[in-house]
């Protein structure tokens, strides 16, 4: 049996940006590559493109495509089998950087998937001979290389990327990131996980303050509003989300007002670090 981790990294990035999903997606070499490409259209990612950018936060994820059988050319978590040397979060962290080049604003893990023959199946054109690939994309693509051959078990985490780093977000020929609600065909169960990350998520951020993992220290109620927008994929009303938060009494007031904006400057606020920053709770079923 082979344990392996795989971390789904979140980040908030407008969703102007989706205008070269498809093109992103598309970009790769043989068959396989353009199967992916064609999945993300049934997916809505291939539509990115012509779709109006209005600039609102979306949640966004990197992808690794694979370079090697099975399922080459389809995208996969950044993942892989567990370094002797690393404990669980360390090796999380450490794929979360060499994805992206980024540090976690919260890393948690997530599950264990461990379901037999989870890593054995095959998809068409996995007998072609591999693509060659950078360096970072060979470490970070395969996270059941030799599945085939036996069991893996993935212990999976989460983690989320503080909005002044989403900007400096790190692409290569191999890495690409889409909008979590277009996103390509999945190699394995990489579907999966990421639609029980993304439920977990929607379901702590209604009890915690998982959210101030996406912002800044100091931040306006407006771009919190944003940032639990994006999250649960929905509008939420201003005056009822502001008369929520100061129910909640998780959010202070630190007497500064934003700067550099052309009306009335709105007011700052940070989150009481003595509140626990996730709470436990059973996962949503």
């Amino acid at each position: 049996m082979q344990l392996a981790v795989s971390t789904v990294i979140l980040a908030l990035r407008p969703d102007e940006a989706a205008a070269g999903v498809a093109e992103a997606g598309a970009a790769g070499t043989g068959g396989e590559a353009a199967d992916a490409a064609a999945s993300a259209s049934d997916t809505g990612a291939a539509g990115a493109g012509s779709a109006a950018a209005d600039g609102r936060l979306r949640l966004w994820l990197p992808l690794v495509r694979r370079i090697r059988a099975p399922y080459r050319g389809l995208f996969a978590l950044p993942g892989g089998p567990l370094p002797p040397e690393l404990s669980l979060e360390e090796a999380a962290a450490s794929m979360l950087r060499d994805a992206t080049g980024l540090v976690p604003g919260y890393l948690e893990q997530l599950y264990a998937f461990g379901r037999v023959h989870r890593g054995q199946a095959r998809a068409p054109g996995d007998d072609a001979e591999a693509a060659s690939g950078s360096p970072a994309a060979v470490a970070s693509a395969s996270e059941e290389e030799d599945a085939a051959a036996e069991r893996v078990v993935s212990v999976v985490y989460w983690a989320s990327v503080p909005s002044a780093q989403a900007a400096q977000v790190l692409e290569e020929e191999n890495v690409r990131w889409f909008p979590v609600d277009r996103l390509p065909r999945l190699a394995f169960d990489h579907r999966e996980i990421v639609d029980y990350a993304l439920t977990r998520l929607r379901a702590k951020v209604e009890y915690s303050r998982v959210a101030h993992s996406f912002l800044d220290e100091e931040f306006t109620l407006a771009q919190l509003r944003e940032v639990y927008e994006a999250i649960l994929g929905r509008a939420l009303d201003p005056a009822n989300f502001r008369r929520r938060v100061a129910a909640s009494r998780a959010v202070i007031d630190t007497g500064r007002r934003l700067t550099g904006t052309p009306h009335r400057p709105p007011r700052l606020y940070r989150y009481d670090d003595s509140l626990a920053f996730a709470d436990s709770a059973p996962p949503p079923q």
